[in-house]
């Protein structure tokens, strides 16, 4: 039996924008293995396999690269609630609908935005606060990474984790951003093995006229992806570094994070965290998806 699929393109309101996924909304024929060969087929940042939930939950997600399965991704995560919700899988209960996605991570809700019925934008919120991981490499270690001088690396870099783990390394300007190209024989001397290996590269006050506008690239060769368009899983980390530096104690901050630019596909995330006593209580990330195709895997024969 062929399997049912869909594509999006997620965190843009456009075709051809935004980071693309694949999703299966029903995969109770498709094992692991299958699972890993059919996204390795697709070739995206990521494929998702939606399955019955396990416990209480709306949807149970796989989330595969075209190497290994994630326990969590952003834009996976809020790419399938839109797909589901646009398809009829998910009955919209008015302009917001709530739904829980079972995850590797744990439980992670999303937020649903409709008009006229249809399905607009789509946010998640974090399962998990943000975990700070070891000491990362000198900034020259670093800017060898990315073939860049030193002195664009604008301050230290953190390796922070939501589920995922990243290096969020501060770039000093748009210049700098744009030049980077990915050295994977110094990434693999540098970070091979790490506990944060794909690397969150951002510049703050990209736009002089905007403060909260970040403009961001990323890159994950550890996972097959040699750069990523959009990184909902990233972003939702970056509230653990933002929060570091930012001044306020209680309320909520909100930035509009940009990314895929250098790769064609601009892609928005709006991410919004909120304080309490200075310490981190929440944390959402969302934007807009375009339903993009659809079609058979097929003709259901072992990959």
């Amino acid at each position: 039996m062929p399997y049912r699929y869909y594509t999006a393109d997620v965190f843009t309101d456009q075709i051809f924008g935004g980071n693309p996924l694949a999703v299966f909304p029903d995969a109770r024929a498709i094992d692991p293995e299958q699972m890993q060969h059919i996204a390795r087929e697709f070739n995206l940042s990521e494929t998702v396999f939606v399955l019955p939930p396990e416990q209480g939950g709306t949807r149970r997600l796989r989330i595969f690269t075209p190497q290994v399965e994630l326990p969590f991704a952003g834009h996976p995560t809020v790419g399938t609630a839109f797909v589901l919700a646009a398809i009829g899988d998910i009955s919209l209960t008015g302009e917001r609908t709530e739904i829980v996605f079972e995850e590797g991570v744990g439980p992670v809700p999303v937020t649903v935005e409709a008009r006229n019925s249809q399905p607009v934008s789509c946010t998640l919120s974090a399962a998990q606060m943000p975990e700070y991981g070891p000491e990362p490499p000198a900034a020259a270690d670093l800017a060898a990474v990315l073939s860049l001088e030193t002195r664009a690396i604008a301050a230290p870099a953190r390796a922070i984790s939501c589920g995922v783990p990243f290096l969020f390394v501060p770039i000093t300007n748009l210049d700098a951003l744009g030049r980077i190209r990915l050295e994977l024989t110094q990434w693999q001397r540098v970070l091979g093995g790490a506990w944060a290996s794909m690397i969150f590269a951002f510049v703050v006050g990209a736009d002089p006229e905007r403060a909260d506008y970040l403009r961001a690239r990323m890159f994950a060769p550890s996972v097959g992806v040699l750069e990523d368009p959009a990184t909902g899983s990233a972003v939702t980390a970056l509230a653990g570094y933002l929060a570091l530096e930012d001044p306020l104690v209680h309320g909520t901050c909100s930035y509009l994070v940009e990314q895929g630019v250098e790769m064609g596909r601009p892609s928005f995330l709006n991410l919004q965290y909120d304080l309490q006593d200075g310490q981190l209580t929440a944390i959402r990330v969302g934007g807009r998806v375009v339903l993009v195709s659809k079609g058979e895997f097929g003709p259901g024969t072992r990959p």
